[in-house]
Protein backbone atom coordinates (compact mmCIF):
# COMPACT_ATOMS: atom_id res chain seq x y z
CA UNK A 1 0.00 0.00 0.00
CA UNK A 2 1.32 3.24 -1.46
CA UNK A 3 1.35 6.48 0.90
CA UNK A 4 2.24 9.95 0.47
CA UNK A 5 4.21 12.05 2.70
CA UNK A 6 3.99 14.80 5.82
CA UNK A 7 5.88 13.88 9.60
CA UNK A 8 3.08 13.41 8.48
CA UNK A 9 -0.51 11.50 10.31
CA UNK A 10 -7.99 15.23 9.45
CA UNK A 11 -11.01 16.39 8.71
CA UNK A 12 -12.22 16.03 4.72
CA UNK A 13 -12.42 19.88 2.88
CA UNK A 14 -14.16 20.75 -0.11
CA UNK A 15 -12.65 18.94 -3.01
CA UNK A 16 -9.70 20.93 -5.17
CA UNK A 17 -11.86 22.16 -7.19
CA UNK A 18 -13.39 24.33 -4.96
CA UNK A 19 -12.26 28.12 -5.22
CA UNK A 20 -13.30 28.56 -1.96
CA UNK A 21 -10.94 28.58 1.04
CA UNK A 22 -10.84 28.61 4.45
CA UNK A 23 -11.01 31.53 6.48
CA UNK A 24 -7.67 33.04 7.57
CA UNK A 25 -6.82 31.37 11.36
CA UNK A 26 -5.02 34.34 12.30
CA UNK A 27 -2.43 32.63 13.87
CA UNK A 28 0.88 30.55 12.01
CA UNK A 29 2.35 27.82 14.43
CA UNK A 30 4.52 26.99 11.79
CA UNK A 31 6.49 30.65 11.63
CA UNK A 32 7.58 29.45 15.69
CA UNK A 33 9.97 26.61 14.70
CA UNK A 34 13.06 26.13 12.86
CA UNK A 35 13.44 24.40 9.96
CA UNK A 36 16.15 21.31 9.64
CA UNK A 37 17.35 19.44 6.78
CA UNK A 38 16.91 16.43 6.88
CA UNK A 39 20.04 14.78 8.30
CA UNK A 40 19.79 17.12 10.80
CA UNK A 41 16.86 15.30 12.21
CA UNK A 42 16.45 12.32 10.75
CA UNK A 43 18.17 8.65 9.10
CA UNK A 44 16.80 5.57 6.45
CA UNK A 45 14.91 3.21 7.62
CA UNK A 46 14.07 1.45 4.84
CA UNK A 47 14.56 1.23 1.05
CA UNK A 48 17.45 3.19 1.03
CA UNK A 49 17.86 3.25 -3.11
CA UNK A 50 14.02 4.64 -3.34
CA UNK A 51 15.82 8.20 -1.05
CA UNK A 52 17.36 11.27 -2.48
CA UNK A 53 18.63 14.02 -0.64
CA UNK A 54 18.64 17.17 -2.33
CA UNK A 55 19.74 20.96 -1.72
CA UNK A 56 16.66 21.83 0.28
CA UNK A 57 14.63 18.82 -0.15
CA UNK A 58 14.54 15.45 0.40
CA UNK A 59 12.15 12.67 -2.25
CA UNK A 60 11.18 9.48 -1.59
CA UNK A 61 9.56 6.95 -4.21
CA UNK A 62 7.61 3.83 -4.48
CA UNK A 63 8.11 1.28 -7.50
CA UNK A 64 7.48 -2.43 -8.19
CA UNK A 65 10.37 -3.21 -6.47
CA UNK A 66 10.12 -1.13 -3.07
CA UNK A 67 8.98 1.65 -1.41
CA UNK A 68 10.70 3.71 1.59
CA UNK A 69 10.86 5.29 4.68
CA UNK A 70 12.79 7.40 7.35
CA UNK A 71 12.97 7.99 11.02
CA UNK A 72 13.84 10.63 13.41
CA UNK A 73 16.79 9.79 15.58
CA UNK A 74 15.14 10.56 19.02
CA UNK A 75 11.85 9.80 20.15
CA UNK A 76 9.95 12.45 21.63
CA UNK A 77 7.34 12.57 24.09
CA UNK A 78 5.37 15.89 23.27
CA UNK A 79 6.71 18.73 20.19
CA UNK A 80 5.76 20.32 16.99
CA UNK A 81 6.30 17.40 13.77
CA UNK A 82 5.71 19.17 10.25
CA UNK A 83 6.80 19.20 6.85
CA UNK A 84 6.34 20.69 3.88
CA UNK A 85 5.36 18.42 1.11
CA UNK A 86 4.32 18.03 -2.77
CA UNK A 87 2.47 14.87 -4.34
CA UNK A 88 2.97 13.66 -7.34
CA UNK A 89 -0.19 13.97 -9.97
CA UNK A 90 -2.38 11.15 -12.29
CA UNK A 91 -2.96 7.77 -10.97
CA UNK A 92 -1.71 7.14 -7.52
CA UNK A 93 -4.37 4.39 -6.61
CA UNK A 94 -3.20 2.08 -4.13
CA UNK A 95 0.10 3.89 -2.73
CA UNK A 96 0.19 5.45 0.50
CA UNK A 97 1.92 8.85 1.97
CA UNK A 98 2.23 8.65 5.38
CA UNK A 99 3.98 10.91 7.60
CA UNK A 100 3.56 11.32 11.75
CA UNK A 101 4.89 10.19 15.45
CA UNK A 102 3.43 10.71 15.09
CA UNK A 103 4.22 8.82 11.37
CA UNK A 104 4.17 10.03 7.96
CA UNK A 105 1.77 7.72 5.50
CA UNK A 106 2.11 8.59 2.01
CA UNK A 107 2.38 7.58 5.02
CA UNK A 108 3.52 11.18 4.88
CA UNK A 109 3.50 12.68 8.83
CA UNK A 110 3.40 9.66 11.40
CA UNK A 111 4.12 9.58 15.15
CA UNK A 112 4.49 5.46 16.68
CA UNK A 113 6.40 3.82 18.94
CA UNK A 114 5.73 0.74 17.08
CA UNK A 115 9.21 -0.93 17.05
CA UNK A 116 9.20 -0.45 20.88
CA UNK A 117 6.03 -1.89 21.54
CA UNK A 118 4.97 -4.17 18.80
CA UNK A 119 1.28 -5.14 18.84
CA UNK A 120 0.93 -2.58 21.65
CA UNK A 121 1.74 0.28 20.33
CA UNK A 122 0.33 4.35 19.33
CA UNK A 123 0.63 6.01 16.72
CA UNK A 124 -0.95 9.26 15.33
CA UNK A 125 -0.60 10.12 11.70
CA UNK A 126 -1.67 12.05 8.65
CA UNK A 127 -1.86 9.80 5.38
CA UNK A 128 -2.40 10.38 1.99
CA UNK A 129 -4.27 7.71 -0.27
CA UNK A 130 -3.52 7.57 -3.47
CA UNK A 131 -5.93 8.52 -6.21
CA UNK A 132 -7.05 7.94 -9.94
CA UNK A 133 -6.82 10.53 -12.97
CA UNK A 134 -9.60 13.24 -12.21
CA UNK A 135 -10.18 12.70 -8.61
CA UNK A 136 -8.81 14.83 -5.70
CA UNK A 137 -6.54 12.77 -3.31
CA UNK A 138 -7.76 11.78 0.64
CA UNK A 139 -6.02 13.09 3.75
CA UNK A 140 -6.92 10.71 6.58
CA UNK A 141 -5.75 11.61 10.37
CA UNK A 142 -5.45 8.40 12.52
CA UNK A 143 -4.89 8.05 16.41
CA UNK A 144 -4.22 4.67 17.46
CA UNK A 145 -3.35 4.00 21.42
CA UNK A 146 -1.80 0.82 22.65
CA UNK A 147 -2.70 -1.25 19.77
CA UNK A 148 -6.68 0.11 19.52
CA UNK A 149 -8.15 2.27 16.88
CA UNK A 150 -11.84 1.60 18.09
CA UNK A 151 -13.94 4.58 16.80
CA UNK A 152 -15.67 4.27 20.21
CA UNK A 153 -12.98 4.63 22.75
CA UNK A 154 -9.98 6.38 20.19
CA UNK A 155 -9.84 8.82 17.93
CA UNK A 156 -8.90 6.22 15.28
CA UNK A 157 -9.69 7.79 11.05
CA UNK A 158 -11.01 10.94 9.71
CA UNK A 159 -10.56 11.51 6.57
CA UNK A 160 -10.50 15.12 4.35
CA UNK A 161 -10.34 16.55 0.87
CA UNK A 162 -8.11 19.56 0.62
CA UNK A 163 -9.64 22.53 -0.93
CA UNK A 164 -6.52 22.84 -2.85
CA UNK A 165 -4.45 20.64 -5.29
CA UNK A 166 -1.56 18.96 -3.16
CA UNK A 167 0.29 18.06 -6.91
CA UNK A 168 0.87 21.90 -8.02
CA UNK A 169 3.29 23.12 -5.03
CA UNK A 170 4.45 22.08 -1.73
CA UNK A 171 2.57 22.66 1.57
CA UNK A 172 2.83 22.58 5.18
CA UNK A 173 1.27 19.68 7.00
CA UNK A 174 1.88 19.55 11.11
CA UNK A 175 1.20 17.56 14.19
CA UNK A 176 1.38 19.22 17.09
CA UNK A 177 1.33 16.75 20.65
CA UNK A 178 1.09 18.35 24.00
CA UNK A 179 0.29 16.27 27.47
CA UNK A 180 -3.34 18.45 26.68
CA UNK A 181 -3.67 17.85 22.74
CA UNK A 182 -3.26 16.46 19.51
CA UNK A 183 -3.67 18.82 16.83
CA UNK A 184 -3.76 18.25 12.97
CA UNK A 185 -2.66 21.53 10.58
CA UNK A 186 -2.43 22.29 7.21
CA UNK A 187 -0.68 25.15 6.06
CA UNK A 188 -1.26 26.15 10.14
CA UNK A 189 -5.46 25.70 9.54
CA UNK A 190 -6.43 23.63 12.42
CA UNK A 191 -8.57 20.74 10.74
CA UNK A 192 -8.34 18.13 13.50
CA UNK A 193 -8.25 18.66 17.21
CA UNK A 194 -7.80 15.61 19.78
CA UNK A 195 -8.59 16.43 23.48
CA UNK A 196 -6.56 14.98 26.15
CA UNK A 197 -9.72 13.00 28.07
CA UNK A 198 -7.90 9.68 30.07
CA UNK A 199 -4.71 8.37 29.79
CA UNK A 200 -6.07 4.88 28.10
CA UNK A 201 -7.41 7.44 25.05
CA UNK A 202 -4.27 9.14 24.52
CA UNK A 203 -0.66 8.49 23.71
CA UNK A 204 1.72 9.22 26.97
CA UNK A 205 4.66 7.21 25.78
CA UNK A 206 7.07 8.65 23.60
CA UNK A 207 7.15 8.36 19.59
CA UNK A 208 8.97 8.50 16.79
CA UNK A 209 8.59 10.66 13.82
CA UNK A 210 8.21 8.35 10.25
CA UNK A 211 7.70 9.16 7.24
CA UNK A 212 7.32 6.74 4.03
CA UNK A 213 5.54 5.78 1.02
CA UNK A 214 4.17 1.75 -0.09
CA UNK A 215 1.67 0.11 -1.61
CA UNK A 216 -1.22 -0.19 0.71
CA UNK A 217 -3.75 -1.55 -2.50
CA UNK A 218 -5.42 -3.56 -0.14
CA UNK A 219 -7.67 -0.81 1.29
CA UNK A 220 -5.88 2.89 0.39
CA UNK A 221 -7.94 3.79 -2.62
CA UNK A 222 -11.69 3.46 -2.33
CA UNK A 223 -11.45 0.60 0.23
CA UNK A 224 -9.23 -1.57 -2.21
CA UNK A 225 -11.31 -0.96 -5.56
CA UNK A 226 -8.50 0.66 -7.59
CA UNK A 227 -4.83 -0.96 -6.86
CA UNK A 228 -1.69 0.18 -7.25
CA UNK A 229 -0.63 0.53 -11.29
CA UNK A 230 3.21 -0.06 -11.67
CA UNK A 231 2.75 1.49 -15.25
CA UNK A 232 2.52 4.66 -14.03
CA UNK A 233 5.35 4.38 -11.82
CA UNK A 234 7.63 5.43 -10.13
CA UNK A 235 4.97 7.36 -7.35
CA UNK A 236 6.83 9.90 -5.49
CA UNK A 237 6.58 12.51 -2.50
CA UNK A 238 9.10 15.33 -2.12
CA UNK A 239 9.19 17.20 1.48
CA UNK A 240 10.95 20.16 2.22
CA UNK A 241 11.33 22.27 5.39
CA UNK A 242 11.56 19.53 8.14
CA UNK A 243 10.27 20.55 11.73
CA UNK A 244 10.78 18.61 14.41
CA UNK A 245 11.08 20.78 17.94
CA UNK A 246 9.97 19.50 21.19
CA UNK A 247 10.73 17.53 24.38
CA UNK A 248 12.78 14.37 23.20
CA UNK A 249 12.36 10.92 24.93
CA UNK A 250 15.95 12.36 27.36
CA UNK A 251 14.65 15.53 28.29
CA UNK A 252 14.34 16.82 31.95
CA UNK A 253 10.85 15.91 33.44
CA UNK A 254 10.19 20.36 33.43
CA UNK A 255 10.04 20.24 29.98
CA UNK A 256 6.98 21.62 27.71
CA UNK A 257 6.93 21.60 24.03
CA UNK A 258 5.89 25.12 22.80
CA UNK A 259 2.26 26.63 22.25
CA UNK A 260 0.64 26.33 19.07
CA UNK A 261 -1.43 28.71 20.05
CA UNK A 262 -1.48 32.51 21.23
CA UNK A 263 -2.15 31.11 24.88
CA UNK A 264 0.54 29.25 27.07
CA UNK A 265 -2.13 26.90 28.20
CA UNK A 266 -2.82 26.12 24.58
CA UNK A 267 -6.33 25.58 22.93
CA UNK A 268 -7.53 27.75 20.11
CA UNK A 269 -8.23 31.69 19.31
CA UNK A 270 -11.48 32.13 18.25
CA UNK A 271 -10.56 32.90 14.57
CA UNK A 272 -9.07 29.41 14.46
CA UNK A 273 -11.67 28.01 15.68
CA UNK A 274 -13.74 29.57 12.73
CA UNK A 275 -11.22 28.05 10.22
CA UNK A 276 -11.56 24.49 11.74
CA UNK A 277 -15.33 25.06 11.68
CA UNK A 278 -15.39 26.04 8.05
CA UNK A 279 -14.41 22.35 6.91
CA UNK A 280 -17.20 19.77 7.12
CA UNK A 281 -16.85 16.83 9.82
CA UNK A 282 -14.51 14.27 7.85
CA UNK A 283 -15.62 11.59 4.63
Amino acid sequence: MAVFPLLLLILMVPSSSNAQWPPSPGYWPSSRFRSMNFYQGYRNLWGYSHQRAEQNAFTIWLDSTSGSGFKSVKPFRSGYFGASIKLQPGYTAGSIYKNGVLIFVINQRQLSNSEAHPGYHDEVDIEFLGTTFGKPYTLQTNVYIRGSGDGRLIGREMKFHLWFDPTKTFHRYAIPWSPKEIMFLVDDVPIRRYLMKSATTFPLRPMWVYGSIWDASSWATEDGKYRADYRYQPFVARYTNFKASGCSAYSPAWCHPESVSPFRSGGLTKQQSRSMRWLPDGL
